[in-house]
Order: C-alpha cells, then sequence, then structure tokens
C-alpha cells in the first residue's frame, strides 16, 4: 500500500472518540516516536531494519505485552530507527455486555464497520514513571509495572515506562515523546491495508513521513 493511501490515517487530532471506550473489545493502530525523532532504534540498510540494543528491548517487551495484558493480542509489529508501530487487539470474553460496550461484538471479529469516530487519530499524554533506574541485576523481572486497567492508554503507557527503564538501566540511551498515536481499526479491509503498510515499512522508508536524519549521535 502506498504511503499517499495512508496518510490520511494520521490526521492528528486532539480529540479522541468521547463515546468510544479505549478499554473496549477492538482492533488498535499504534504509533510510538521518539523524542526529537532520535534514531535509538537502529538503522534501515539494504531495506530491512538493523536493531540497536534499545531497538531489541523495544522488540522484545512490545511482544511481552500479552503477558502482563489479559485478554490483550498482538497484530503485525515493527521497530523503526525512531518510532514503533504495532497493532494491539483487545478480545475480552463476551460475558459484560457493559464492560465490552457493544454486546453484538464477536470475541475475535476485527469487523469493526460500526466505528465512525471523525477523528481516527488522538495524542495521549502519559505520566511516565520514575526517571530512576533499577539496581536489579536480572534485566526479565518487574518489566512492567503499574499495568492498572486494560485500556489503551494503560498498555501503552506501561510499554513505553518499561522500554526507557530496562535502555537506560543497561547503559542504551533512549527517550519516548510523551504523546503516541491510535486509531481505532474500523474493518476487515482496513485492518489488512494497515497490516500491510506495517510490514512494508522497512522498505518504504526513504519515503516515510516519520523519517529523520539521525540525531542519536
Amino acid at each position: 500500500m502506498s504511503q499517499g493511501k495512508f496518510q490520511n490515517k494520521y490526521r492528528i487530532s486532539s480529540i479522541r472518540a468521547q463515546w468510544w471506550d479505549y478499554g473496549w473489545n477492538g482492533a488498535y493502530f499504534i504509533t510510538i516516536c521518539t523524542q526529537d525523532r532520535k534514531h535509538y532504534f537502529g538503522e534501515i540498510q539494504n531495506n530491512k531494519m538493523i536493531l540497536s540494543h534499545a531497538g531489541i528491548i523495544a522488540d522484545l517487551l512490545w511482544h511481552q505485552i500479552p503477558s502482563h495484558h489479559k485478554n490483550v493480542e498482538l497484530g503485525d509489529f515493527v521497530v523503526m530507527p525512531n518510532h514503533i508501530h504495532g497493532i494491539l487487539i483487545i478480545n475480552k470474553p463476551l460475558d459484560n455486555a457493559n464492560d465490552l460496550g457493544m454486546n453484538h461484538l464477536q470475541a475475535g471479529h476485527l469487523s469493526m464497520d460500526y466505528v465512525q469516530t471523525g477523528h481516527a487519530l488522538s495524542q495521549h499524554v502519559l505520566s511516565q514513571q520514575s526517571s530512576e533506574i533499577s539496581s536489579e541485576s536480572n534485566p526479565g523481572s518487574q518489566r512492567f509495572q503499574n499495568i492498572g486497567k486494560n485500556t489503551i492508554s494503560s498498555i501503552v503507557g506501561s510499554y513505553k515506562s518499561a522500554v526507557t527503564k530496562h535502555a537506560n538501566r543497561l547503559g542504551y540511551p533512549h527517550q519516548w515523546q510523551k504523546l503516541f498515536y491510535d486509531n481505532i481499526i474500523r474493518s476487515n479491509n482496513d485492518y489488512q491495508r494497515i497490516s500491510d503498510y506495517i510490514v512494508s515499512n522497512p522498505e518504504k522508508w526513504a519515503k516515510d513521513k516519520f523519517k529523520t536524519e539521525d540525531k542519536s549521535k
């Protein structure tokens, strides 16, 4: 899928879908950028992403999200030099209609044509955990903290904090920007189009809207 066709997914709005609970079942396209778009996560070489140590941490901890957040599944995911793209799927059992918001939504079904937000992309200001780096010797312990309710904000917030904590603890420079971008995926066609965009991102880096010169050195 071409970059041009997908750019309308990236209009920036400060208003979320006020009637939509971001803890409800659904598939969500997530983008998180590094502070000042610095290349903390590695570089693109021959259309392939070569991960730095911080990039490996970002990749590893994303794939551990389902182990720390109940009823969360992962779609396609990619780490880029200065940002990550991924699909988060909240898939709770259909035993609590009030919690899910849409009692006709079938678990595991990605058809979400009823979601018409008008504000596909929103920004979130997240409270960051303390910048103190743990002295624990095992980098695999206590990775995700302050998990709280299973919402997109809580999932992304705990992921961001975990990546920063462990990258810094191991001596690898890294800092996220405070905002992140989310897009409610509205249909199976949108899901496939976004998946294709994520998978092809490294080979289209030269024309990527997030591309910057490397400022991390």
